[in-house]
């Protein structure tokens, strides 16, 4: 079979290795859809993970269709459409750093067990929207970390695919009013697409203005406060923790989905002050597959967040286009 494997930073080749034999417990999987993360262009940065740095599987956002099963497996069959859960593989997280990668023709689940390491999906999902299950589970952990009420006024700060994964997820539970923050147009328009209430480009409108105007007003002992219930940074960017710190009210929620890749300041007299609390948020400890009926019953909206769908030999191209800032949004690599 084909398989994608970083060689060298910077480069990653599609090689031929032998394809997975079945043993009692595992399932094979013939893959028909695979997501690009962020962290996949990372890792082919860097040149790969140990203990596999130099000849790393990638791939980790999966959904494929059943081809062989081994004789103790009972609860799932040749034929069934699945997502994965990487965290699950016995020999190292699939596609980060672990012995196996996504990013192939086929992946072997050792040790399959329905709604652990698979989850059978229904044929109407294209696989390309099943296999945003992974980052979407990602985006619902996020959301679960700040409890929101259904009476809650929330922001999400970036529109990229977890911005958008938990805006969608803020409204199928329900939650009042989500407005979502971009510096990108185009972004933003998705982010309406995606069921947001309202959308703020802060490279151009006065956020805090606009955010009292959405929400009210909040108390504070401090000025100017909004009246918005839950900040969600899915940027990762030092200004967005800054902004929501200098407008949040008390008693409000700020949770951090996005990736910081420096420190960030903060103001303690603030928190104390407006009794705030952070939420760091990581993974999804619990929810890979607790999305799953929502992707099945919603897919067409999730659909929306895919900008390209790629074919599995031109891979090399897709990852240069998602390392590129501001090319692409969610980047689905397609087999035949």
């Amino acid at each position: 079979m084909r398989a994608a494997v970083i060689s060298a930073p910077g480069q990653v080749d599609i090689v031929d290795i032998p394809t997975p034999s079945v043993s009692a417990g595992d399932v094979l999987v013939r893959i028909r859809a695979c997501g690009i993360c962020g962290s996949d262009t990372f890792y082919l940065s860097i040149g790969g993970l140990p203990p596999h740095q130099g000849n790393m599987p990638l791939g980790h956002e999966a959904a494929g269709e059943v081809v062989a099963v081994g004789s103790a497996v009972t609860d799932i069959a040749v034929g069934q459409r699945v997502v994965i859960n990487p965290m699950a593989a016995p020999d190292g997280v699939i596609g980060n750093g672990g012995a196996s990668g996504a990013l192939a023709q086929y992946l072997l689940i050792k040790d399959a067990v329905v709604g652990h390491s698979v989850e059978p999906i229904p044929d109407h999902v294209p696989f390309e929207v099943a296999a945003l299950n992974e980052p979407m589970a990602v985006a619902r952990h996020g959301v679960n970390q700040v409890a929101p009420k259904l009476t809650d006024q929330v922001v999400v700060f970036g529109a990229g695919p977890i911005g958008l994964g938990m805006t969608i997820s803020l409204k199928s539970l329900g939650v009042h009013h989500v407005v979502v923050v971009d510096v990108v147009a185009d972004r933003l328009d998705k982010a309406l697409e995606v069921g947001a209430d309202a959308v703020i480009n802060s490279s151009t409108e006065d956020l805090p203005a606009r955010l009292r105007e959405l929400h009210g007003n909040g108390e504070s002992i401090w000025p100017d406060r909004a009246g918005t219930d839950i900040y969600l940074d899915a940027a990762g960017v030092p200004a967005v923790v800054n902004t929501a710190l200098s407008t949040a009210k008390r008693g409000a929620k700020i949770g951090i989905v996005g990736v910081h890749k420096e420190p960030v300041s903060v103001d303690l007299m603030n928190i104390m002050s407006n009794e705030l609390t952070l939420v760091g948020s990581m993974g999804y400890p619990t929810e890979i597959f607790e999305v799953t009926p929502d992707i099945v019953a919603d897919w067409q909206t999730y659909a929306k967040i895919i900008s390209h769908t790629i074919d599995f030999d031109d891979l090399p191209e897709a990852l240069e286009l998602v390392a590129t800032p501001g090319a692409t949004e969610k980047v689905v690599i397609v087999f035949d």
